[in-house]
């Protein structure tokens, strides 16, 4: 297996506000126009990543386009990158490592806010750091993932989109047309009213194949039920190699300090090498780029062995923007424990995002989803029962031999070798992974405790 390996998804459900009739419907003309997805190969989970000539130099990765110059899908997401991760950080429930991806979150509200109306729409462009039309983000999501899963070069990155949508049920259309054109998500006819059970498994098992096994369970028992009418799901697949590997030979048991008090042995990769590199304040700063250039890992460490909760609470977009933009290539020490992120069961998202300011689209009564569906009996109006999202990440040590051969040329043109910065992973910190390109977050997460899932 490559390394770091990494796959996520958000599940968004959405509801009528209360049971069809007994009696058996007819199906509707619209589902009807919906055909099943096909079976191309945009929607199929990838191979593995095939090995390049050569990799690319380690302290050059690709230059991202600034702050002002990202498009609008990329500005949002990493607004509400930052927003999110305020609320989530602060809940007991995650108090220990967390992994979560912005990207693939925003991408499946991005899909929902297409079809929102008035408040509705109003609250969720807010929470979204939207600043743009429904039109103008959904356009600019699309290309955003046909340049993902178009890519040629050896990292894979993969998003993949599906409605979900009971076969009794009437969908709008014109979003019908623009979620197919814009995400690339067809609509998949289930029957929810009658074996909501046997549905909420076929879109598991959906979500398992595009990442390779990796999310399993996306939706819980019970997640979905007779009354669900819609499930908008979203994949996101990444799998890379470092530019530069480090040997299993250097790996050994060191210290992880948990808190102040308290630490444990855990398996640790060692190696010097050019990374962009940055000390800001009381936070030291290190950039890992994949092979191919296009992505990269940013590693965060405060330097008390206590102070992440003061990082995370102090992180905004404009911080991690300022904290990117200060590095610069250096010599590097960097000691970095393996880690695996893989929770048992996936995060609810419904409470944080009320508590972010999206509570009408939660709301029975009244949340306005009437470009999505619009029946003439209220009852059957769609509002947004739960958001899903689950997330896995494995980093360890292994990279290809081409990989290898290149980061032995990391000398400086000097007669003495300058002294290495050191950058020493041994107790909790961030890391975000990002589209180098584009600028995006797609991943972000806390690790407390490397020995810990």
């Amino acid at each position: 297996m490559k390394a770091p390996m990494l796959a996520l998804l958000a599940a968004l459900s959405l509801a009528a506000c209360a049971p069809p009739p007994a009696s058996n419907p007819a199906p509707n003309a619209a589902s009807n126009s919906a055909t099943p997805p096909s079976t191309s190969s945009a929607a199929e989970a990838p191979g593995p990543a095939t090995t390049p000539a050569s990799a690319p130099s380690p302290d050059d990765p690709s230059p991202a386009p600034a702050p002002a110059d990202r498009a609008p899908i990329v500005q949002s997401n990493n607004a509400f990158a930052a927003s999110l991760w305020g609320v989530l950080r602060a809940q007991p429930a995650h108090s220990g490592n967390l992994a979560v991806s912005p990207a693939s979150i925003t991408l499946a509200l991005a899909m929902t806010f297409g079809g929102a109306r008035g408040e509705t729409a109003a609250e969720m462009k807010r929470v979204l750091h939207f600043d743009a039309s429904a039109d103008d983000i959904m356009r600019s999501a699309g290309e955003l993932q046909r340049g993902w899963n178009t890519g040629k070069g050896p990292t894979i990155l993969r998003t993949t989109n599906r409605l979900f949508g009971e076969i009794t049920y009437t969908f709008e259309k014109p979003f019908l047309d623009a979620t197919q054109r814009s995400f690339g998500a067809p609509l998949e006819p289930v029957d929810f009213v009658k074996n909501y059970e046997r549905a909420r498994q076929h879109i598991n098992g959906w979500a398992q194949k595009q990442t390779q096994d990796r999310i399993k369970d996306l939706i819980p028992p019970n997640g979905v039920n007779e009354t669900t009418r819609l499930a908008l799901v979203n994949a996101v697949y990444f799998k890379a190699n470092w530019g530069s590997p480090f040997e299993v030979s250097k790996t050994r048991p060191s210290p992880f300090h948990l808190t102040s008090t308290d630490k444990k042995d855990v398996p640790t990769m060692n190696r010097e090498g050019v990374y962009r590199f940055a000390e800001q304040g009381r936070v030291r700063v290190l950039e890992m780029p994949y092979e191919g250039k296009d992505t990269s890992m940013v590693l965060l460490l405060p330097d008390a062995v206590d102070g992440l909760p003061a990082l995370e609470q102090s992180l905004t977009a404009a911080e991690l923007d300022r904290y990117i933009e200060a590095m610069t290539p250096e010599l590097v020490t960097v000691s970095l424990p393996k880690f695996q992120v893989n929770p048992p069961s996936s995060i609810r998202l419904r409470e944080t995002l009320e508590t972010l300011g999206m509570r009408l689209a939660f709301d029975i009564r009244s949340a306005d989803f009437t470009g999505i569906a619009n029946p003439q009996k209220t009852r059957d109006r769609l509002y947004v029962s739960e958001v899903f999202h689950k997330a896995f990440v494995e980093l360890d040590e292994k990279g290809t031999e081409a990989a290898a051969a290149t980061a032995v040329v990391m000398a400086r043109d000097s007669g003495l070798p300058p002294k290495p910065k050191v950058f020493r992973a041994d107790h909790p910190f961030l890391f975000v992974l990002r589209d180098t390109k584009t600028g995006m977050i797609l991943f972000m997460g806390r690790v407390a405790d490397p020995s810990s899932r």
